[in-house]
């Protein structure tokens, strides 16, 4: 039986994680601008997520597999989900010091051409759909480059590559482990790079004290509208495509809207400065590359090749199946 093979509804998901996705670079941003420290917008969030997290999963009967790929395979939830959330949110929430929300979000798209090399061979399409999306990264940066030194280029775009390698290599090494789904697979995750958020956090108790109210409210909006129905929703997008390397490549895509709508919220709650001419002109190849992968429909998969054979292969007669005793003649 054929299935659809069409992308709407992973890509549908997609879009709408990364709406509520935005909302950790325009929140980010905020609180590094009111002083807040990184350490603690990092692991509150995380910490913020595991009750909301264990809760839904419970609700759903999935907790007892959770627990259970946790307890047989506990070096590969430990490893792979501290370089898959670890390193991808921490560093975004120290680049988040340097740039404007916006900025950041725009980098974060070289994440697409980093799950397409993760991901092996790919047909030249989606590389080069890909690849515009990246110009338009980089014309978006010209704003951030303007006056500002190399050094400061750095703190910008260095960590965010490290971050755009970490989730997408930590999501696909986990991706459909001991057949738990996005929700199940995001707790398991969130447990296995609770270490790190310990640390983190106690880190900075150490070093600037308790979080302030402000901040310890706008980690939570981020732990739930980002942390859990974002991360659950594009985790759930790319179990629907994991089989299908194009199509998983144009799910991961959809980050894309993500520039646009944290420009959206920026402007609203911030009141960030408007990009320039060339910036406009990066978003737009952004989301052009968005579109052009969402329309794309791969083409009908060729007939295996034993079913080929078998069909170019005359058939042969088939010999009479002998009769049961009962049915001989006497």
């Amino acid at each position: 039986m054929n299935r659809d093979r069409g992308t709407a509804v992973p890509m549908a998901l997609g879009v709408v994680a990364a709406a509520c996705f935005a909302t950790s670079f325009v929140l980010n941003r905020e609180m590094s601008a009111a002083g807040g420290s990184w350490l603690w917008t990092a692991s509150l969030r995380y910490l913020f997520m595991v009750p909301p997290l264990v809760l839904l999963v419970w609700i759903r009967g999935g907790l007892p597999g959770v627990v259970r790929s946790l307890r047989t395979r506990p070096g590969a939830w430990l490893g792979w989900s501290t370089v898959g959330f670890g390193l991808f949110y921490a560093p975004l929430t120290w680049a988040s010091q340097e740039g404007a929300g916006w900025l950041l979000a725009a980098t974060w798209q070289l994440v697409i051409v980093a799950g397409i090399a993760i991901g092996g061979r790919v047909p030249r399409r989606t590389l080069a759909v890909s690849l515009l999306v990246v110009a338009g990264v980089a014309l978006a940066q010209t704003q951030n480059a303007h006056g500002m030194n190399a050094g400061t280029i750095a703190r910008v775009v260095v960590p965010v590559l490290v971050a755009a390698v970490a989730y997408p290599l930590g999501n696909r090494k986990l991706l459909g482990r001991d057949g738990l789904d996005g929700v199940q697979r995001t707790l398991a995750m969130t447990l296995g790079s609770l270490p790190l958020w310990v640390a983190l956090a106690g880190t900075a108790g150490l070093r600037v004290g308790a979080p302030g109210r402000d901040q310890v409210v706008q980690c939570l909006i981020v732990a739930l509208v980002s942390g859990v129905v974002a991360t659950t929703l594009f985790f759930r997008a790319t179990d629907l495509v994991r089989d299908r390397p194009a199509a998983l490549g144009a799910v991961e895509a959809t980050q894309a809207a993500e520039v646009p709508f944290t420009l959206a919220g920026e402007a609203l709650l911030t009141g960030v400065a408007a990009p320039t001419p060339p910036a406009w002109t990066g978003l737009a190849l952004i989301v052009t590359g968005l579109c052009l992968h969402a329309l794309h429909r791969p083409p009908p998969e060729p007939p295996a090749t034993a079913t080929a054979w078998a069909s170019a292969t005359p058939a042969r007669p088939e010999a009479p199946a002998p009769r049961p005793p009962s049915a001989r003649t006497p």
